[in-house]
């Protein structure tokens, strides 16, 4: 097994769930996408090193997400725990194919570091904003078994 990089990891408390409201729940009233509910579709992704969510470890915030419907485009900042972080670009790869697979197809989605948070910060956005080397990841059996194990349960 490797060797941890984050030992001792903040941890925060995990903000409370959204109150549904009839409106929510109503097929027949137009309900756009908002930061929140993006929120809510990645703040559960496991860490892939430690038994804690991204939420949990400030990785992901509602604040770094923006959604224009009119535009159809998510975009999401994810905040490494440390500046050298190795799994920035599995993190990355997990929020990406947690929203694939959760959001409508006319929506495209976008994920990158923080600015000014990781040590590696362009060559990670680079390889995540980058179709076929995201295509190639994908198609990749053991990857796509590490990023299934971070975007299904929570380990709690």
């Amino acid at each position: 097994m490797t060797e941890l990089e984050n030992i001792n990891p903040n941890v925060y408390k995990k903000c409370e769930d959204r109150k549904l409201t009839k409106d929510d729940e109503d097929e027949d009233v137009a309900d756009p996408f908002d930061e929140r509910e993006i929120f809510d579709l990645i703040r559960n992704i496991n860490d892939p090193e430690h038994p804690l969510t991204l939420e949990e470890l400030h990785v992901l915030e509602q604040s770094l997400i923006t959604v224009d419907n009119a535009k159809n485009t998510v975009h999401i900042l994810f905040t490494p725990t440390i500046p050298h972080c190795s799994m920035a670009t599995l993190i990355g790869l997990s929020i990406r194919v947690k929203l694939l697979r959760a959001l409508p197809p006319r929506f495209k989605v976008s994920v990158e570091i923080n600015p000014g948070t990781h040590a590696s910060e362009h060559a990670v956005n680079k390889q995540l904003t980058d179709k076929e080397r995201v295509a190639a990841a994908l198609e990749n059996t053991h990857l796509m078994e590490v990023i299934n194990q971070c975007i299904g349960t929570p380990l709690k």
